[in-house]
């Protein structure tokens, strides 16, 4: 990809833009500037409109500079360069942070904690407490064999009591209720034959209950 230098006053910005820019952000922008330089190049289409960077390039414009590295697109069609703008301002967004990285490399930044993106104070504190948690854990002391032969106990007993509970839940479960005897009784006899119907009695109320 071939970078070219333009002035900014060249460049034109879109009349939609995807991102919206906070003046937090706009701040965060100067104090990465200033601290390294342009970082990334502003991404314009053949007609010099801004595709990619337009929070960079009001920064450049708010800072005083007149130039800006630029990378033009010569043979996008519109629903490409819309889909890049669209793209570029979300897949940034879809990373997270890999925080016991970050934690290590504030560690090795040994209280040089002026990055841009970052308040210096919270990242101080972010680091002060780590260290009062490492400082907290090296001041355990190992436990001796009475301490873990009580643990042992507690967890065995502990073990025995949910076996016990699952026991006795798993026998109720199973249990059956006592047979109820079927009966029978003829019914009214209107001729010929007589029809036997069978009943049980209800053992709670002494009904029958035809069956």
């Amino acid at each position: 990809m071939e970078v070219i230098t333009m002035k900014l006053a060249d460049l034109v910005k879109p009349e939609k833009n995807v991102r919206i820019h906070t003046e937090q952000q706009l701040k965060e922008f100067q104090r990465s500037v200033t601290m390294f330089g342009q970082i990334r190049p502003i991404v314009i289409d053949e007609n010099n409109i801004i595709l990619a960077g337009n929070g960079l390039y009001d920064t450049l414009v708010a800072m005083g500079r007149d130039t800006a590295d630029v990378y033009r697109y010569d043979n996008l069609t519109e629903n490409q360069k819309k889909k890049l703008m669209i793209a570029d301002n979300k897949i940034f967004s879809l990373g997270i942070e890999n925080l016991e990285t970050l934690n290590s490399f504030l560690e090795d930044l040994q209280g040089d904690l002026d990055i841009p993106g970052f308040d210096e104070e919270i990242l101080k504190q972010m680091v002060s407490e780590a260290e009062d948690i490492t400082d907290k854990l090296s001041e355990y002391g190992t436990l001796d064999e009475e301490e873990i032969r009580s643990i042992k106990e507690n967890g065995e007993k502990k073990e025995q009591q949910i076996q016990r509970m699952e026991s006795e839940q798993g026998d109720g479960q199973t249990e059956q209720a006592p047979a109820v005897p079927i009966q029978q009784e003829p019914a009214r006899d209107d001729g010929d034959t007589a029809e036997i119907k069978k009943f049980v009695i209800c053992p709670n109320c002494g009904e029958k209950i035809w069956l």
